[in-house]
């Protein structure tokens, strides 16, 4: 369990991360971008206004979101939560993490355009597709779906 949120920025000071009182209050953002040695944790979710750089490490128990390219370590739904997804403009992880699932970019080099990506778990794989505005009610229906099949077994 997070007990509290936890920055190590290599300089010993959180600044970047800014959160304002009438904000939703499992919601962190970072406006800065994550460089390498760089780990942020947080119990909820996590918007990086910037990218995360390789070495860099964002950690959260709910979404990640990164305004920026992801070419760094990402862990969502960090206590479980299969149901947490990580989208960023450019998606391309050396290591993606949701819940007890693990990917990493794929070998043959960056052939995407720099078009947003979305990744989630479906049926026990991690999945990873473009995003289009209006395509996350999809994943929460998808979400919503496989909760009701869960709970009437």
């Amino acid at each position: 369990m997070f007990a509290s949120t936890e920055v190590t920025t290599g300089i010993g000071n959180p600044q970047g991360i800014r959160k304002r009182p009438q904000d939703d209050a499992h919601t962190y953002m970072v406006c800065r971008t994550v460089r390498s040695g760089q780990r942020f944790k947080y119990p909820g979710n996590v918007v990086v206004m910037g990218d995360v750089h390789p070495g860099g490490e964002v950690i959260a128990t709910g979404h990640v979101i990164v305004m920026g390219t992801l070419r760094g370590v990402v862990h969502a739904g960090a206590e479980g939560n299969d149901k947490a997804i990580v989208l960023a403009f450019r998606l391309q992880p050396t290591q993606l993490r949701i819940a007890g699932y693990i990917t990493r970019a794929p070998d043959e080099g960056d052939k995407s355009l720099g078009e947003p990506e979305i990744a989630c778990v479906h049926n026990e794989v991690v999945i990873i597709e473009k995003y289009r505005p209006g395509s996350e009610k999809r994943f929460l229906n998808r979400n919503m779906k496989q909760e009701e099949e869960e709970q009437n077994g």
